[in-house]
């Protein structure tokens, strides 16, 4: 291959990846606007500013393009708890894995609510995505919970529960944004506010671990 054609290509490939980011956004907005049935490939193109075929050409079909919006935002909410492997103290884990999933509902508000239409409608389009992928991957972080229990390092609790309860708390900032806006005057929570409901859930989550609050928090 000459330069001329290494350049031409890196410049495809990266028209390509800017494409796909494109309609991923807008297809994550659409889909958490309409739901699967009521989302369109071409309100999406139109969304995304690209034309209806490119998305076809991108992604296949719409069902395909739904797997791929609702498990991107699963893998970066597994991917939150990577810390969990690589520290043994269990309160920089913790603390670090409920940030990070209550920055992601500030930051992708409409992909957490995806994924709750998607658990609401009894997760009809990716029930092999959660057997296959998130059962193995909650199995493998409370294996880590249950050895940090076993050390003496938490209190004993059942490791699931726990999970669910961060998953629950966390999501709540976006999937019932009406709901809080509602409940705070009119308005959405400023900056200054979400970064205090951040830190009173961490501070929450740590109490009921057992594990010793920061002095300076």
């Amino acid at each position: 291959m000459t330069k001329v054609q290494k350049v031409e290509t890196a410049h495809k490939a990266g028209i390509r990846r800017e494409n796909e980011a494109k309609i991923l956004a807008a297809a994550e907005s659409v889909f958490a606007e309409k739901g699967f049935k009521g989302a369109s490939v071409g309100l999406i193109a139109e969304r995304a500013g690209v034309p209806k075929p490119n998305v076809y050409y991108y992604f296949g079909a719409k069902i395909d393009l739904y797997r791929r919006v609702v498990e991107d935002v699963c893998s970066i909410w597994l991917r939150a708890a990577d810390l969990f492997d690589e520290t043994e103290d269990p309160k920089t884990a913790v603390k670090m894995y409920v940030s990070s999933k209550m920055d992601l509902a500030r930051m992708r508000p409409h992909g957490s609510r995806l994924w709750a239409i998607e658990m609401a409608s009894g997760a009809p389009f990716i029930q092999d995505y959660l057997r296959d992928t998130v059962k193995p991957w909650l199995e493998s972080r409370e294996a880590v919970l249950k050895r940090w229990i076993s050390e003496g390092k938490l209190a004993p609790i059942e490791s699931r529960y726990l999970f669910f309860m961060i998953w629950a708390t966390t999501q709540h900032y976006a999937d019932f944004e009406a709901q809080i806006i509602a409940m705070n005057d009119g308005s959405p929570l400023s900056n200054e506010q979400f970064d205090k409901a951040k830190e009173t859930v961490i501070k929450l989550v740590v109490a009921s671990l057992n594990l010793e609050p920061d002095t300076e928090s």
